[in-house]
Protein backbone atom coordinates (compact mmCIF):
# COMPACT_ATOMS: atom_id res chain seq x y z
CA UNK A 1 0.00 0.00 0.00
CA UNK A 2 0.75 3.52 -0.46
CA UNK A 3 2.42 4.65 2.82
CA UNK A 4 -0.14 6.25 5.49
CA UNK A 5 -0.38 7.77 8.64
CA UNK A 6 -2.42 5.81 10.84
CA UNK A 7 -4.05 9.20 11.42
CA UNK A 8 -4.62 9.72 8.17
CA UNK A 9 -6.34 5.93 8.27
CA UNK A 10 -8.31 7.07 11.07
CA UNK A 11 -9.78 10.44 9.29
CA UNK A 12 -10.21 8.57 6.32
CA UNK A 13 -12.54 5.55 7.37
CA UNK A 14 -14.20 7.51 10.28
CA UNK A 15 -12.44 5.62 13.06
CA UNK A 16 -11.03 6.23 16.24
CA UNK A 17 -7.68 5.47 17.59
CA UNK A 18 -7.05 3.30 20.78
CA UNK A 19 -3.60 2.26 22.27
CA UNK A 20 -1.73 4.25 19.45
CA UNK A 21 0.91 6.63 21.20
CA UNK A 22 2.44 8.19 17.44
CA UNK A 23 -0.84 8.56 15.44
CA UNK A 24 2.40 9.44 12.95
CA UNK A 25 3.48 6.00 12.26
CA UNK A 26 2.98 5.12 8.88
CA UNK A 27 1.68 1.64 7.48
CA UNK A 28 4.00 1.27 5.07
CA UNK A 29 3.27 -2.79 4.21
CA UNK A 30 0.38 -4.91 2.73
CA UNK A 31 -3.41 -4.38 4.52
CA UNK A 32 -4.12 -7.92 5.41
CA UNK A 33 -7.17 -10.22 6.47
CA UNK A 34 -5.47 -13.17 7.49
CA UNK A 35 -3.50 -12.89 10.50
CA UNK A 36 -0.92 -15.48 9.03
CA UNK A 37 -0.09 -12.70 6.82
CA UNK A 38 0.63 -9.84 8.70
CA UNK A 39 4.27 -8.63 8.76
CA UNK A 40 6.76 -5.39 9.32
CA UNK A 41 4.58 -2.16 8.34
CA UNK A 42 1.37 -4.08 7.58
CA UNK A 43 -2.47 -3.12 8.69
CA UNK A 44 -4.73 -5.68 9.99
CA UNK A 45 -8.66 -5.86 9.59
CA UNK A 46 -10.08 -8.01 11.98
CA UNK A 47 -13.24 -9.44 10.55
CA UNK A 48 -15.73 -11.21 12.54
CA UNK A 49 -17.04 -14.52 11.06
CA UNK A 50 -19.12 -17.36 12.17
CA UNK A 51 -16.47 -19.42 13.71
CA UNK A 52 -12.79 -17.16 14.10
CA UNK A 53 -13.33 -13.46 14.78
CA UNK A 54 -10.36 -11.74 14.03
CA UNK A 55 -9.67 -9.58 16.76
CA UNK A 56 -8.61 -12.41 18.83
CA UNK A 57 -5.40 -12.40 16.66
CA UNK A 58 -4.63 -8.76 17.45
CA UNK A 59 -1.95 -9.48 19.62
CA UNK A 60 -0.52 -11.74 17.44
CA UNK A 61 -0.55 -9.48 14.25
CA UNK A 62 1.41 -6.53 16.13
CA UNK A 63 3.96 -8.78 17.54
CA UNK A 64 4.80 -10.35 14.05
CA UNK A 65 5.21 -6.60 12.78
CA UNK A 66 1.48 -5.33 12.23
CA UNK A 67 1.35 -1.41 12.98
CA UNK A 68 -2.36 -1.64 13.97
CA UNK A 69 -5.27 -3.58 13.72
CA UNK A 70 -8.89 -2.38 12.15
CA UNK A 71 -11.60 -3.16 13.82
CA UNK A 72 -14.73 -2.36 15.75
CA UNK A 73 -13.83 -2.94 19.40
CA UNK A 74 -10.53 -2.24 21.24
CA UNK A 75 -8.10 -4.79 21.31
CA UNK A 76 -5.45 -3.80 24.00
CA UNK A 77 -2.91 -3.01 21.19
CA UNK A 78 -2.81 -0.01 18.44
CA UNK A 79 -6.03 0.09 16.98
CA UNK A 80 -8.50 2.00 14.36
CA UNK A 81 -11.82 1.71 15.72
CA UNK A 82 -15.01 1.71 13.42
CA UNK A 83 -18.04 0.96 13.26
CA UNK A 84 -18.23 -1.28 10.38
CA UNK A 85 -14.94 -2.99 9.26
CA UNK A 86 -16.09 -3.63 5.50
CA UNK A 87 -17.45 0.09 5.18
CA UNK A 88 -13.79 0.78 6.52
CA UNK A 89 -12.29 -0.94 4.10
CA UNK A 90 -13.82 0.26 1.16
CA UNK A 91 -13.11 4.05 2.17
CA UNK A 92 -9.78 3.15 2.51
CA UNK A 93 -9.50 1.76 -1.01
CA UNK A 94 -11.62 4.45 -2.46
CA UNK A 95 -8.75 6.96 -0.75
CA UNK A 96 -5.68 5.15 -2.33
CA UNK A 97 -7.25 4.31 -5.67
CA UNK A 98 -7.66 8.07 -5.99
CA UNK A 99 -4.26 9.03 -4.85
CA UNK A 100 -2.51 6.65 -7.36
CA UNK A 101 -1.56 7.86 -10.96
CA UNK A 102 -2.94 4.18 -12.47
CA UNK A 103 -5.26 3.22 -14.88
CA UNK A 104 -7.77 0.68 -13.18
CA UNK A 105 -9.21 -2.22 -15.86
CA UNK A 106 -12.31 -3.41 -14.41
CA UNK A 107 -13.62 -6.85 -15.68
CA UNK A 108 -16.21 -8.65 -15.42
CA UNK A 109 -18.55 -11.76 -16.83
CA UNK A 110 -20.36 -14.87 -16.16
CA UNK A 111 -17.57 -17.02 -17.26
CA UNK A 112 -14.02 -16.56 -17.66
CA UNK A 113 -13.45 -13.66 -15.56
CA UNK A 114 -10.58 -15.32 -13.75
CA UNK A 115 -8.39 -16.46 -17.03
CA UNK A 116 -8.84 -13.18 -18.58
CA UNK A 117 -7.71 -11.32 -15.88
CA UNK A 118 -4.90 -13.60 -15.27
CA UNK A 119 -3.93 -12.69 -18.80
CA UNK A 120 -4.50 -9.39 -19.16
CA UNK A 121 -2.06 -8.58 -16.20
CA UNK A 122 0.74 -11.02 -17.76
CA UNK A 123 0.31 -8.96 -21.42
CA UNK A 124 0.19 -5.51 -19.50
CA UNK A 125 3.11 -6.81 -17.02
CA UNK A 126 5.26 -6.06 -20.25
CA UNK A 127 4.58 -2.54 -20.61
CA UNK A 128 4.95 -1.42 -16.63
CA UNK A 129 4.38 -2.41 -12.92
CA UNK A 130 0.50 -3.79 -12.33
CA UNK A 131 -1.18 -5.24 -9.71
CA UNK A 132 -3.71 -7.65 -10.01
CA UNK A 133 -6.83 -9.48 -8.65
CA UNK A 134 -5.15 -13.05 -6.79
CA UNK A 135 -7.25 -15.82 -8.05
CA UNK A 136 -10.97 -14.71 -8.05
CA UNK A 137 -10.71 -12.83 -4.65
CA UNK A 138 -13.73 -10.47 -6.72
CA UNK A 139 -15.74 -9.54 -3.83
CA UNK A 140 -16.41 -6.25 -1.53
CA UNK A 141 -13.87 -7.72 0.26
CA UNK A 142 -11.31 -9.23 -2.04
CA UNK A 143 -11.39 -6.14 -4.16
CA UNK A 144 -10.62 -3.20 -2.24
CA UNK A 145 -8.01 -5.53 -0.37
CA UNK A 146 -6.51 -5.99 -4.07
CA UNK A 147 -6.79 -2.44 -4.46
CA UNK A 148 -4.80 -1.47 -1.59
CA UNK A 149 -1.80 -4.02 -2.58
CA UNK A 150 -0.88 -1.04 -5.44
CA UNK A 151 2.03 1.44 -4.61
CA UNK A 152 3.54 4.47 -6.17
CA UNK A 153 4.83 2.36 -8.96
CA UNK A 154 2.28 0.45 -9.75
CA UNK A 155 1.11 1.55 -13.39
CA UNK A 156 -2.15 -0.52 -14.17
CA UNK A 157 -4.64 -2.38 -11.18
CA UNK A 158 -6.41 -4.54 -12.74
CA UNK A 159 -9.74 -5.96 -11.20
CA UNK A 160 -12.20 -8.98 -11.50
CA UNK A 161 -15.42 -8.15 -10.46
CA UNK A 162 -18.28 -10.47 -9.32
CA UNK A 163 -21.79 -10.31 -8.98
CA UNK A 164 -24.62 -12.08 -7.21
CA UNK A 165 -26.95 -9.79 -7.63
CA UNK A 166 -28.18 -6.17 -9.44
CA UNK A 167 -26.27 -3.28 -7.49
CA UNK A 168 -23.12 -5.40 -6.83
CA UNK A 169 -20.96 -3.99 -9.26
CA UNK A 170 -22.03 -0.82 -9.28
CA UNK A 171 -21.00 -0.75 -5.76
CA UNK A 172 -17.57 -2.17 -6.71
CA UNK A 173 -16.98 0.76 -9.20
CA UNK A 174 -17.58 3.39 -6.44
CA UNK A 175 -15.09 1.88 -4.60
CA UNK A 176 -12.38 1.24 -7.17
CA UNK A 177 -13.47 3.64 -10.12
CA UNK A 178 -12.41 2.49 -13.61
CA UNK A 179 -11.16 3.76 -16.31
CA UNK A 180 -11.32 1.03 -18.77
CA UNK A 181 -14.26 -1.71 -18.53
CA UNK A 182 -14.53 -4.94 -19.97
CA UNK A 183 -17.33 -7.26 -19.94
CA UNK A 184 -16.69 -10.63 -21.45
CA UNK A 185 -20.08 -12.48 -21.80
CA UNK A 186 -23.60 -13.24 -20.04
CA UNK A 187 -24.13 -16.50 -19.57
CA UNK A 188 -25.63 -19.35 -17.06
CA UNK A 189 -24.04 -18.58 -14.19
CA UNK A 190 -25.87 -17.93 -11.02
CA UNK A 191 -29.07 -17.52 -13.16
CA UNK A 192 -30.93 -19.31 -10.39
CA UNK A 193 -29.85 -16.00 -8.39
CA UNK A 194 -30.57 -13.52 -11.09
CA UNK A 195 -33.65 -15.21 -12.41
CA UNK A 196 -32.85 -14.66 -16.37
CA UNK A 197 -30.32 -13.53 -18.43
CA UNK A 198 -31.64 -10.24 -18.97
CA UNK A 199 -31.10 -9.63 -15.15
CA UNK A 200 -27.47 -11.31 -15.30
CA UNK A 201 -26.85 -8.29 -18.34
CA UNK A 202 -28.39 -5.68 -16.26
CA UNK A 203 -25.83 -6.56 -13.09
CA UNK A 204 -22.68 -6.97 -15.73
CA UNK A 205 -23.72 -3.49 -17.44
CA UNK A 206 -23.46 -1.62 -14.40
CA UNK A 207 -19.63 -1.67 -15.13
CA UNK A 208 -20.12 0.23 -18.46
CA UNK A 209 -22.30 2.55 -16.85
CA UNK A 210 -19.36 3.34 -14.01
CA UNK A 211 -17.03 4.51 -16.72
CA UNK A 212 -16.12 8.03 -17.70
CA UNK A 213 -16.82 9.44 -20.33
CA UNK A 214 -15.09 8.79 -23.85
CA UNK A 215 -13.90 12.91 -23.42
CA UNK A 216 -12.30 11.95 -19.96
CA UNK A 217 -10.66 9.01 -21.22
CA UNK A 218 -13.21 6.02 -21.00
CA UNK A 219 -13.20 3.18 -22.78
CA UNK A 220 -15.77 -0.19 -22.20
CA UNK A 221 -14.30 -3.29 -24.11
CA UNK A 222 -17.20 -5.06 -25.00
CA UNK A 223 -17.82 -9.01 -26.34
CA UNK A 224 -19.24 -8.45 -29.96
CA UNK A 225 -20.22 -11.93 -30.36
CA UNK A 226 -22.60 -11.55 -27.05
CA UNK A 227 -25.60 -10.17 -27.98
CA UNK A 228 -26.65 -9.14 -24.46
CA UNK A 229 -22.75 -7.76 -24.01
CA UNK A 230 -23.38 -5.63 -27.26
CA UNK A 231 -26.18 -3.70 -26.45
CA UNK A 232 -24.51 -2.20 -23.70
CA UNK A 233 -22.73 0.13 -26.08
CA UNK A 234 -25.83 2.35 -25.29
CA UNK A 235 -25.65 2.21 -21.65
CA UNK A 236 -22.41 3.78 -21.24
CA UNK A 237 -20.82 7.48 -22.39
CA UNK A 238 -17.35 6.00 -22.95
CA UNK A 239 -15.67 4.76 -26.14
CA UNK A 240 -16.68 1.44 -26.89
CA UNK A 241 -14.13 -1.00 -28.36
CA UNK A 242 -15.79 -4.42 -29.53
CA UNK A 243 -13.66 -7.73 -29.60
CA UNK A 244 -14.88 -11.12 -30.77
CA UNK A 245 -14.34 -13.33 -33.89
CA UNK A 246 -17.37 -11.31 -35.74
CA UNK A 247 -16.26 -9.32 -38.80
CA UNK A 248 -16.99 -6.11 -37.65
CA UNK A 249 -15.32 -6.61 -33.87
CA UNK A 250 -12.04 -3.83 -33.77
CA UNK A 251 -9.91 -6.61 -32.30
CA UNK A 252 -10.12 -9.76 -33.91
CA UNK A 253 -9.49 -13.57 -34.58
CA UNK A 254 -9.22 -15.29 -37.80
CA UNK A 255 -8.17 -18.64 -39.05
CA UNK A 256 -8.58 -20.16 -35.19
CA UNK A 257 -7.87 -23.66 -34.83
CA UNK A 258 -6.27 -26.30 -32.01
CA UNK A 259 -3.11 -27.80 -32.10
CA UNK A 260 -3.09 -31.57 -31.92
CA UNK A 261 -2.58 -30.69 -27.95
CA UNK A 262 -5.77 -28.89 -27.62
CA UNK A 263 -3.72 -25.26 -27.66
CA UNK A 264 -5.67 -22.87 -29.53
CA UNK A 265 -3.84 -20.55 -32.48
CA UNK A 266 -4.91 -17.87 -34.40
CA UNK A 267 -4.26 -14.67 -36.49
CA UNK A 268 -4.66 -11.79 -34.06
CA UNK A 269 -5.95 -8.48 -36.00
CA UNK A 270 -6.03 -4.97 -33.85
CA UNK A 271 -6.46 -1.63 -34.74
CA UNK A 272 -2.53 -1.07 -34.74
CA UNK A 273 -1.57 -4.44 -37.26
CA UNK A 274 -1.77 -8.09 -37.25
CA UNK A 275 0.04 -11.29 -35.61
CA UNK A 276 0.04 -15.03 -35.44
CA UNK A 277 -0.70 -16.47 -31.42
CA UNK A 278 0.02 -19.83 -30.30
CA UNK A 279 -1.32 -20.23 -27.06
CA UNK A 280 -0.12 -22.35 -23.90
CA UNK A 281 -3.24 -22.13 -22.65
CA UNK A 282 -5.67 -25.78 -23.51
CA UNK A 283 -9.35 -25.07 -24.91
CA UNK A 284 -10.79 -22.90 -27.73
CA UNK A 285 -12.72 -21.11 -25.54
CA UNK A 286 -9.57 -18.72 -24.89
CA UNK A 287 -9.95 -17.54 -28.26
CA UNK A 288 -12.36 -15.45 -26.21
CA UNK A 289 -10.25 -14.66 -23.38
CA UNK A 290 -6.97 -13.38 -25.55
CA UNK A 291 -8.84 -10.87 -27.66
CA UNK A 292 -10.60 -9.27 -24.74
CA UNK A 293 -7.05 -9.03 -22.84
CA UNK A 294 -5.52 -8.12 -26.46
CA UNK A 295 -8.24 -5.08 -27.10
CA UNK A 296 -7.10 -3.72 -23.69
CA UNK A 297 -3.67 -4.16 -23.98
CA UNK A 298 -4.27 -2.19 -27.50
CA UNK A 299 -6.02 0.31 -25.81
CA UNK A 300 -3.48 1.06 -23.68
CA UNK A 301 -0.33 1.26 -26.53
CA UNK A 302 0.31 -1.99 -26.94
CA UNK A 303 1.03 -3.03 -30.53
CA UNK A 304 -0.06 -6.32 -32.24
CA UNK A 305 3.10 -8.01 -32.30
CA UNK A 306 4.00 -7.26 -28.65
CA UNK A 307 0.48 -8.63 -27.65
CA UNK A 308 0.91 -11.75 -29.70
CA UNK A 309 4.32 -12.41 -27.72
CA UNK A 310 2.78 -11.98 -24.94
CA UNK A 311 -0.28 -13.70 -25.01
CA UNK A 312 1.53 -16.78 -26.74
CA UNK A 313 3.95 -16.85 -23.35
CA UNK A 314 1.24 -16.48 -20.82
CA UNK A 315 0.29 -19.36 -18.22
CA UNK A 316 -2.11 -20.04 -16.39
CA UNK A 317 -1.58 -18.03 -12.95
CA UNK A 318 -4.51 -19.44 -10.50
CA UNK A 319 -4.54 -22.95 -10.01
CA UNK A 320 -7.21 -25.62 -11.05
CA UNK A 321 -8.37 -24.25 -14.43
CA UNK A 322 -7.57 -26.74 -17.12
CA UNK A 323 -4.74 -27.27 -14.97
CA UNK A 324 -2.91 -30.05 -16.95
CA UNK A 325 -0.48 -32.26 -15.79
CA UNK A 326 1.14 -35.59 -17.48
CA UNK A 327 1.92 -38.47 -14.92
CA UNK A 328 5.11 -40.58 -15.08
CA UNK A 329 2.99 -43.37 -17.07
CA UNK A 330 1.69 -40.95 -20.04
CA UNK A 331 -1.71 -40.82 -18.32
CA UNK A 332 -3.09 -36.64 -18.67
CA UNK A 333 -4.89 -35.20 -15.93
CA UNK A 334 -6.80 -31.81 -16.44
CA UNK A 335 -7.96 -30.08 -12.89
CA UNK A 336 -10.75 -27.82 -14.19
CA UNK A 337 -12.25 -28.38 -10.84
CA UNK A 338 -11.81 -24.78 -9.59
CA UNK A 339 -15.84 -23.74 -10.74
CA UNK A 340 -17.96 -24.60 -13.32
CA UNK A 341 -21.16 -23.19 -15.02
CA UNK A 342 -22.99 -24.43 -18.48
CA UNK A 343 -20.27 -22.54 -20.93
CA UNK A 344 -17.12 -23.40 -19.30
CA UNK A 345 -18.38 -27.01 -18.86
CA UNK A 346 -19.06 -27.42 -22.38
CA UNK A 347 -15.97 -25.51 -23.15
CA UNK A 348 -13.86 -27.97 -20.84
CA UNK A 349 -15.24 -30.85 -22.64
CA UNK A 350 -14.43 -30.03 -26.16
CA UNK A 351 -10.21 -29.33 -24.53
CA UNK A 352 -10.37 -32.64 -23.72
CA UNK A 353 -12.05 -33.85 -27.34
CA UNK A 354 -9.35 -32.05 -28.94
CA UNK A 355 -6.57 -32.60 -26.50
CA UNK A 356 -7.76 -36.76 -26.43
CA UNK A 357 -7.25 -37.18 -30.12
CA UNK A 358 -6.12 -41.03 -30.54
CA UNK A 359 -6.64 -41.38 -26.89
CA UNK A 360 -9.38 -42.52 -24.24
CA UNK A 361 -10.87 -39.57 -22.75
CA UNK A 362 -12.43 -39.32 -19.66
CA UNK A 363 -14.78 -36.82 -18.23
CA UNK A 364 -15.20 -36.81 -14.32
CA UNK A 365 -17.80 -34.50 -13.56
CA UNK A 366 -20.10 -32.88 -10.69
CA UNK A 367 -23.11 -30.80 -9.89
CA UNK A 368 -23.12 -27.26 -11.14
CA UNK A 369 -24.36 -24.99 -8.89
CA UNK A 370 -27.33 -21.81 -8.73
CA UNK A 371 -28.81 -22.70 -12.01
CA UNK A 372 -32.39 -22.53 -10.24
CA UNK A 373 -35.02 -23.68 -12.67
CA UNK A 374 -32.74 -24.47 -15.45
CA UNK A 375 -30.57 -27.20 -13.98
CA UNK A 376 -32.09 -30.05 -15.22
CA UNK A 377 -31.76 -28.80 -18.77
CA UNK A 378 -28.55 -27.75 -18.06
CA UNK A 379 -27.15 -30.94 -17.17
CA UNK A 380 -29.17 -33.07 -19.06
CA UNK A 381 -27.54 -30.92 -22.06
CA UNK A 382 -23.66 -31.39 -20.69
CA UNK A 383 -24.18 -35.13 -20.09
CA UNK A 384 -25.37 -35.46 -23.92
CA UNK A 385 -22.45 -33.31 -25.54
CA UNK A 386 -20.77 -35.34 -23.58
CA UNK A 387 -21.50 -38.16 -25.84
CA UNK A 388 -21.00 -36.11 -28.87
CA UNK A 389 -17.79 -35.16 -28.68
CA UNK A 390 -16.70 -38.94 -28.07
CA UNK A 391 -15.68 -39.00 -24.71
CA UNK A 392 -14.69 -42.44 -24.00
CA UNK A 393 -16.52 -42.41 -20.50
CA UNK A 394 -18.44 -40.07 -18.58
CA UNK A 395 -18.43 -40.29 -14.73
CA UNK A 396 -21.02 -38.16 -13.06
CA UNK A 397 -19.99 -37.83 -9.47
CA UNK A 398 -22.38 -36.73 -6.68
CA UNK A 399 -26.16 -36.81 -6.49
CA UNK A 400 -29.38 -35.38 -8.36
CA UNK A 401 -27.86 -33.06 -10.55
CA UNK A 402 -24.67 -36.03 -11.33
CA UNK A 403 -27.75 -38.41 -12.15
CA UNK A 404 -28.94 -35.81 -14.54
CA UNK A 405 -25.52 -35.50 -16.25
CA UNK A 406 -25.40 -39.57 -16.77
CA UNK A 407 -29.25 -39.30 -17.57
CA UNK A 408 -28.43 -37.02 -20.56
CA UNK A 409 -25.32 -39.36 -21.48
CA UNK A 410 -27.88 -42.34 -21.88
CA UNK A 411 -30.68 -40.92 -24.00
CA UNK A 412 -28.14 -39.59 -26.40
CA UNK A 413 -27.01 -43.08 -26.52
CA UNK A 414 -24.21 -43.52 -23.83
CA UNK A 415 -25.01 -47.09 -22.93
CA UNK A 416 -23.33 -50.34 -21.40
CA UNK A 417 -19.93 -48.79 -19.80
CA UNK A 418 -19.78 -45.69 -21.81
CA UNK A 419 -21.34 -43.63 -18.72
CA UNK A 420 -21.59 -44.59 -15.61
CA UNK A 421 -22.56 -41.99 -12.15
CA UNK A 422 -20.79 -42.78 -8.72
CA UNK A 423 -21.58 -41.56 -5.20
CA UNK A 424 -18.77 -39.57 -4.25
CA UNK A 425 -15.31 -38.61 -5.28
CA UNK A 426 -13.88 -41.79 -3.78
CA UNK A 427 -15.93 -43.72 -5.38
CA UNK A 428 -14.81 -41.45 -8.49
CA UNK A 429 -11.30 -42.29 -7.43
CA UNK A 430 -11.62 -46.07 -7.16
CA UNK A 431 -12.85 -46.41 -10.85
CA UNK A 432 -10.58 -44.34 -11.91
CA UNK A 433 -7.48 -46.22 -10.37
CA UNK A 434 -8.61 -49.85 -11.51
CA UNK A 435 -9.50 -48.80 -14.99
CA UNK A 436 -7.09 -46.01 -16.15
CA UNK A 437 -4.24 -46.59 -19.15
CA UNK A 438 -1.22 -45.20 -19.99
CA UNK A 439 -2.29 -42.32 -22.19
CA UNK A 440 -5.45 -41.80 -21.08
CA UNK A 441 -6.46 -37.93 -20.56
CA UNK A 442 -8.82 -37.50 -17.57
CA UNK A 443 -10.95 -34.26 -17.25
CA UNK A 444 -12.07 -33.27 -14.04
CA UNK A 445 -14.89 -30.43 -13.22
CA UNK A 446 -17.59 -29.01 -11.20
CA UNK A 447 -18.60 -26.30 -8.91
CA UNK A 448 -16.54 -25.31 -6.08
CA UNK A 449 -18.52 -26.90 -3.63
CA UNK A 450 -18.42 -30.24 -5.12
CA UNK A 451 -14.73 -30.19 -4.15
CA UNK A 452 -13.59 -32.39 -7.33
CA UNK A 453 -10.63 -31.08 -7.35
CA UNK A 454 -9.67 -34.37 -4.60
CA UNK A 455 -9.72 -36.49 -7.61
CA UNK A 456 -7.38 -34.93 -9.23
CA UNK A 457 -4.93 -34.56 -7.07
CA UNK A 458 -5.16 -38.67 -5.89
CA UNK A 459 -4.74 -39.51 -9.52
CA UNK A 460 -1.27 -37.54 -9.47
CA UNK A 461 -0.45 -38.97 -6.51
CA UNK A 462 -1.52 -42.83 -7.75
CA UNK A 463 1.05 -41.52 -10.87
CA UNK A 464 3.82 -40.75 -8.58
CA UNK A 465 3.52 -44.05 -6.38
CA UNK A 466 3.03 -45.89 -9.52
CA UNK A 467 -0.24 -47.20 -9.15
CA UNK A 468 -1.27 -47.99 -12.55
CA UNK A 469 -3.98 -50.50 -13.82
CA UNK A 470 -2.04 -53.36 -15.30
CA UNK A 471 -3.00 -53.64 -18.83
Amino acid sequence: MIALSLAEIAEVVGGQTHDIPDPSVQVTGPVVRDSREAGPGSLFVAFAGERVDGHDFAAAVVEAGAVAVLGTRPVGVPAIVVEDVQTALGALARHVVARLGATLVALTGSAGKTSTKDLIAQVLQRKAPTVFTPGSLNNEIGLPLTALSATEETRFLVLEMGARGIGHIRYLTELTPPKIGLVLNVGSAHIGEFGGREQIAQAKGELVESLPSEADGGTAVLNADDPYVRAMASRTKAKVLLFGESGEADVRAENVRLTDTGQPAFRLHTPSGASDVTMRLYGEHHVSNALAAAAVAHELGMSADEIAVALSEAGSLSRWRMEVTERPDGVTVVNDAYNANPESMKAALRALAAMGKGRRTWAVLGKMAELGDEALAEHDAVGRLAVRLNVSKLVAVGGREAAWLQLGAYNEGSWGEESVHVSDAQAAVDLLRSELRPGDVVLVKASRSVGLESVAQALLESGAEGEVAAR
